[in-house]
């Protein structure tokens, strides 16, 4: 029987780590009028971390982020969320990423089933404490996933909501010690279809329906015109974000 080995590098310190991406800062002049381009974020990580220590957060909304990644980081780890709660749609799109790109998907699953939760805190945890059932199902699962990486890519835009208006393109993130990317920060939802389009990779079928925001399938809504982007999500409650990005 053969046994697979993790053949990752060491991690630098969390000092370095930090100084690196102050560095990373300055030199893709986040926030400025002349912030890189995503492809030019993507290159930069690609030039100072390994890829073995680098990994992509992926919703599932769409393949853009893993396919921008990819193309600097063939083979990156792709990390999704089974939350036990999804849309069939995120899971077919989750497939079709697995299929099509050149990366490996690492399925991030919380410590518990969807059953065990529902035994120790009761049925639909999620429309009585949507906080912590995300606290449990989707912040835990991915902060103990991270342990082994210096960077992570997300797919935050700043057009999605007032949350992510400030959103840097590289940044430490403190809470789970390691450097946060954010290469499409400047993008538009009309930018990543456009780059889906020209790049021929999947979207989330649900996009199509009013979905611009796909999260657990309870606790998402179709968007209607003019609302903006995450509106959908969690809707008639004050929460607005997972608390993957907090």
């Amino acid at each position: 029987m053969s046994i697979a080995l993790d053949l990752r590098p060491a991690r630098r310190s969390i000092d370095e780590l930090r100084a690196l991406a102050e560095r990373g800062a300055r030199e893709l002049r986040s926030g400025s009028a002349d912030e890189a381009s995503p492809a030019e974020v993507v290159a930069w990580v690609a030039a100072n971390v390994s890829p073995r220590l680098a990994a992509v957060a992926c919703s599932m909304a769409d393949a853009a982020l893993p396919h921008l990644v990819a193309e600097a980081i063939p083979g990156v780890d792709v990390l999704f969320l089974d939350t036990g709660y999804h849309f069939l749609e995120t899971t077919f799109t989750r497939d079709e990423v697995a299929r099509t790109l050149d990366v490996r998907i690492v399925d991030v699953k919380p410590a518990q089933t969807v059953r065990e939760q529902d035994e120790e805190f009761g049925k639909d945890l999620f429309s009585r404490d949507p906080a912590l059932c995300c606290e449990r199902r989707k912040v835990a699962p991915l902060h103990q996933a991270l342990g082994g990486y210096e960077v992570w890519f997300t797919g935050v835009r700043r057009d999605e909501a007032p949350t992510r208006t400030n959103t840097p393109v590289i940044v430490f993130d403190e809470r789970n010690g390691l450097i946060k990317v954010n290469p499409v920060a400047s993008w538009s939802f009309d930018d990543l279809i456009d780059y889906a389009t020209a790049h021929e990779v999947v979207v989330n079928p649900l996009v199509a329906n009013g979905y611009p925001s796909i999260g657990c399938a309870p606790c998402t809504r179709p968007v209607a015109a003019g609302e903006d982007p995450r509106s959908g999500r969690w809707a008639g409650l004050s929460k607005t974000e997972c608390g993957l990005h907090l």
